[in-house]
């Protein structure tokens, strides 16, 4: 299985509330925070959620 690198480019300043949860659970915190997951129906269904915020590259 592929993983994704998600990294988060905007901020959760006045952003809602399921919307900055979203980014907790991917563990960003502040713009330019790097993860690297596994490429599963969950997070792929997390990366929908807050696709504004995000740029999503497959490693």
């Amino acid at each position: 299985m592929e993983n994704v690198k998600i990294t988060l480019v905007r901020s959760l300043i006045a952003r809602k509330p399921a919307q900055v949860k979203t980014a907790k659970t991917l563990g960003l915190k502040r713009p330019g925070d790097s993860i690297v997951l596994p490429n599963d129906a969950a997070t792929k269904g997390k990366i929908n959620a807050i696709s504004h915020l995000v740029s999503v590259e497959t490693v």
